[in-house]
């Protein structure tokens, strides 16, 4: 899938981080919860960005959006310095609330 599905609304985005404060949870194999996708943003450089299944392995840059499937085991690395980048996390309209909104901190 090359987009996010029609029906979704972003809730939440991560802070920006760059190659040194990119958190090691985002480095190995993680996935996102049932229902959300998230829309992965380069503004600088260059990030591996590795789907385990089906297995993708893409190199984003700015203007170059991975797109993450909810529950899809992926993971990403810097593929050069400096870059910066962040995350931007979409679900159902109405199925989330601001209270549930959730922001992904450089300590994870």
């Amino acid at each position: 899938m090359t987009g996010l599905p029609p029906d979704v609304e972003a809730y939440s985005r991560s802070p920006e981080f760059d190659q040194d404060t990119l958190p090691a949870a985002l480095r190995r194999q993680h996935s996102t919860k049932p229902g959300t996708w998230g829309l992965i943003h380069v503004l600088e450089g260059k990030l591996v960005y590795r789907i385990y299944e089906p297995p993708s392995e893409t190199v984003l840059e700015p203007g170059t959006r991975g797109v993450v499937r909810p529950e899809q085991l992926h993971e990403v690395e810097p593929a050069s310095a400096p870059m910066r980048m962040y995350v931007e996390f979409y679900a159902a309209r109405g199925t989330w609330s601001r209270s549930s909104a959730r922001s992904l901190s450089r300590d994870r």
